[in-house]
């Protein structure tokens, strides 16, 4: 249960940017590099780091108002691709699908929206599926994948990055694997809640 890993590319896409900056100057001490979106991207080149635009891994813009920008598979295989596969590592070179060892994601605040009376119309838009995807996606491949769900894992991460640089353990990343799913859980509870009351 021991197999350790190096952090070497980070998805981040995050709704809520409080609290993230002490975690990105970390990570980018550690040589981690960054891969973004929007403005998430722009906040991370705002302190001063390089960021690479998921757009320029997938060749797509964000489309469809925002609704479509990391469902692409030249994210989700970098994501899900199974390091220990030969297939799976023959076919990332064949599509050049970058690895991503940490995903660091929050989801739009679908509780928050509902609970400030806000219109159906609002609500709906507030149903994130790029970050829920990311989430599962992260959580599935925890052999290989770090997955950081929402902000209140920030501190746990970077108590990590302090304590043993880059590298995670499997136990590491299973622990992360639990709580991602406790966040989806939880997410995927509330929206059905609400639909059940209209």
């Amino acid at each position: 249960m021991m197999e350790t890993k190096q952090i070497k590319t980070a998805l981040v896409s995050v709704f809520h940017k409080d609290g993230l900056d002490e975690l990105l100057k970390k990570l980018n001490d550690e040589g981690v590099k960054f891969l973004s979106t929007g403005g998430t991207q722009k906040f991370i080149e705002s302190l001063g780091y390089d960021c690479q635009t998921v757009e320029s891994v997938t060749t797509y813009p964000s489309i469809l108002g925002g609704r479509v920008k990391t469902l692409h598979p030249k994210v989700f295989g970098g994501i899900l691709a199974r390091r220990d596969n030969e297939g799976d590592l023959e076919q990332m070179k064949e599509y050049d699908i970058p690895a991503i060892d940490l995903v660091i994601v929050d989801l739009y605040p679908f509780e928050q929206t509902v609970a400030s009376g806000a219109s159906q119309e609002d609500i709906i838009e507030k149903i994130d599926i790029g970050g829920i995807s990311l989430i599962r996606a992260g959580a599935k491949n925890f052999k290989d994948v770090v997955i950081v769900p929402s902000k209140a894992e920030y501190g746990m991460l970077l108590n990590l990055l302090n304590e043993k640089g880059a590298q995670t353990t499997m136990e590491d990343r299973m622990k992360f694997a639990e709580r991602a799913f406790g966040v989806s859980s939880h997410y995927d509870t509330a929206i059905h809640d609400w639909f059940s009351k209209q």
